[in-house]
């Protein structure tokens, strides 16, 4: 077991020193054209984040309105994955064994409840800053 370990380990860093290097002389041409798509979202999202903050009056509460916005639109695919993942211990694994079965239901229900206030925690903080500051 220590040889296929330690072979394992080999290998994986020889592959990380080789896969490091450069190979082909396009890399600059990618690497600029990335660098332009980088420099485009980096605009938006600062565009955007003056948009929040003009919308909410304040540097602090702009930056946690588009903070929260993100979390809200990324919360959902990790979620429904992490739902289906508990789904597949309780049904599927958990038919064998009842404490996989436990362990499913404990992830989906904490998944939906991760979800549920991902989605309305923008709402809230939107109508308490807007309405609870008069």
């Amino acid at each position: 077991m220590r040889k296929v370990f330690a072979s394992i380990a080999i290998f994986m860093v020889i592959f990380s020193v080789f896969a490091g290097t450069p190979v082909f002389a396009e890399n600059d041409i990618i690497d600029a054209e990335n660098e332009s798509q980088l420099i485009k979202i980096k605009e938006n999202a600062a565009k955007t984040i003056e948009d929040y903050k003009e919308k909410y009056g304040s540097d602090a509460y702009g930056i946690t309105a588009y903070i929260l916005n993100i979390i809200r639109i990324y919360s959902i695919p990790l979620c429904f994955l992490g739902i289906a993942i508990s789904a597949i211990y309780q049904y599927i694994i958990g038919i064998r064994k009842l404490d996989t079965q436990e362990k499913g239901l404990v992830m989906m229900v904490s998944f939906i409840t991760i979800l549920v206030i991902c989605q309305i925690l923008p709402l809230a903080f939107a109508i308490i800053v807007k309405f609870g500051r008069g």
